[in-house]
């Protein structure tokens, strides 16, 4: 009886993978480049620990469950429009462009880093980059950049404004010298300025340090 259940759901989703009209979506039983590659993403997010083989099978769909779940998304194991772009990537011409997605990242953290960060030290800059990336890693949080980002009233330069204006280039220089590892940090998840904060909460967490106006912490 199980046996014909598990069947019965793969017959359903190879019907889903063929469905005519529907062609951007992967699904199990898709073969081919795209799902190697967004089976890539999957490892590099830490969903996925088979190796990245092109085959659309039950290790893929349980991987794409749990990060659909994880980021408030239909958990139906297809990998479609939306789930694509949280994963940062995209189903359109046949190619998934994991580079065009990591130069948008790149590019919404140099925002932020300019509207939380301007004045502050180039370090501090940096900091503030880290953070964001700490986030991306740890549990709490999503697991992409933007994600993280537009995550509600974690920033208040996303909602007041300050995140819309053009970066300065040194928030473009700290978000990358971030991206390829740079934490001054050594892991913070939360930074806050002890001046104007007014958050009762954030005072509960633990400073590690100090980087000119901002307190930044776990």
């Amino acid at each position: 009886m199980k046996k014909r259940c598990v069947l019965l759901a793969l017959l359903m989703a190879l019907a889903f993978a063929a469905a005519p009209g529907d062609a951007a979506v992967l699904a199990w039983g898709s073969r081919g480049e795209q799902v190697a590659l967004a089976q890539q993403r999957l490892r590099q997010f830490g969903y996925l620990s088979s190796e990245a083989d092109g085959v659309f099978g039950q290790a893929t769909y349980d991987a794409v469950v749990a990060f659909q779940r994880k980021n408030g998304l239909t958990a139906d194991g297809r990998l479609g429009r939306a789930t694509a772009e949280a994963l940062g990537i995209s189903l359109e011409g046949g190619v998934l462009s994991a580079e065009l997605w990591q130069e948008t990242e790149l590019a919404l953290l140099a925002r932020l880093v300019s509207g939380e960060a301007r004045g502050e030290p180039y370090v501090g800059q940096v900091a503030v980059a880290a953070v964001v990336l700490n986030r991306v890693r740890h549990d709490a949080f999503p697991d992409t950049i933007s994600g993280v980002i537009f995550q509600a009233g974690a920033f208040d330069a996303v909602w007041d404004g300050q995140f819309d204006q053009t970066p300065t280039d040194s928030a473009r220089r700290a978000a990358r010298d971030a991206m390829t590892g740079w934490d001054p940090t050594g892991g913070c998840v939360y930074y806050y300025n002890p001046v104007t904060a007014t958050n009762p909460w954030i005072w509960t967490r633990q400073v590690q340090l100090t980087i000119g106006e901002h307190a930044f912490a776990i």
